[in-house]
């Protein structure tokens, strides 16, 4: 028998401040609940008068350094940990007010942003939850990085990386969320980087935000990070939250396995405007699982 899925919104608002991890500036966000079938939007309540940014794959502008939305000269910037955190917790509806273009990097994670919608309540509404059903297998390659989906009666993400630093290496692993928790297991993982990149992004007045509060920074033979890693395979942890964030503007929850590697945001997205363009291979309507 086919199980059926409400749309989902909050219990209240959620209110969170801090720091752009390449701006340096302190913004404050205020999360609402929304109606049925608005989906997430962002509203630039320091822009009055502009257009709310549907967090729509169709609104992508840059994923050179994050996922960048933006309409009439209205941006958000950064949204990527967020919408993992939306995605992760199964929320369709909400309203994103930010008083400036760049999210708040938190601890680097997506626990705060999880942590903070768990605290005000997930709330079932009463229109169905619509999918995308996966029907044909879909692919995207970049030399030896590759992402595609598969038909399967469930919603997993299998990432493996591969880098070369012996801290690092090969990680591989699968989050499925009818069987995996995305609070525990996924959105504490940290954005991470090396000390060669900080120093080339603050060189082009990029990165100014980001510390050893908001990252894991990794140096040639050690974690620079007091308390090491959250959890031994940390890297490959993230690479799932950036990739929960990143399919979510797809606008539905995938039904079906979508498999990455050695991917990032820039191959994520063009493996949407594939898929989007694939009508044949998906459809969409009520869960079939």
């Amino acid at each position: 028998m086919t199980k059926s899925y409400n749309q989902r919104t909050i219990a209240r608002n959620v209110a969170l401040s801090g720091t752009g991890v390449h701006s340096g500036k302190r913004t404050n966000l205020t999360i609402r609940p929304a109606r049925e079938n608005h989906g997430i939007k962002f509203r630039r309540v320091d822009l009055p008068g502009t257009q709310d940014i549907a967090a729509l794959f169709k609104m992508v502008v840059d994923t050179s350094l994050a996922t960048v939305l933006g309409t009439n000269g209205a941006i958000v910037s950064t949204i990527e940990h967020l919408m993992a955190s939306f995605a992760g917790l199964g929320i369709d509806n909400a309203l994103v007010e930010v008083d400036d273009y760049e999210m708040p990097i938190m601890d680097g994670s997506a626990v705060e942003f999880a942590s903070a919608l768990t605290a005000a309540g997930v709330k079932e509404q009463t229109l169905p939850k619509h999918f995308i059903i996966v029907k044909k297998p879909i692919e995207v390659t970049d030399g030896d990085k590759f992402v595609r989906v598969l038909p399967e009666p469930c919603f997993k993400i299998s990432c493996s990386i591969d880098f070369d630093h012996p801290l690092i290496g090969v990680q591989k692993l699968t989050y499925d969320r009818a069987e995996n928790d995305f609070q525990q297991e996924i959105s504490r993982a940290r954005t991470f980087g090396f000390t060669k990149d900080l120093e080339l992004l603050k060189k082009f007045s990029l990165g100014k935000g980001g510390s050893l509060d908001n990252a894991i920074v990794i140096d040639n033979d050690k974690i620079l990070n007091e308390g090491g890693l959250r959890y031994p395979d940390e890297f490959v942890r993230h690479k799932i939250l950036d990739s929960l964030g990143d399919f979510s503007l797809l606008g539905m929850p995938i039904q079906g396995h979508i498999i990455t590697h050695k991917s990032g945001h820039t191959l994520n997205h063009l493996f949407i405007k594939k898929f989007l363009d694939e009508k044949d291979a998906w459809e969409t309507g009520p869960a079939k699982i």
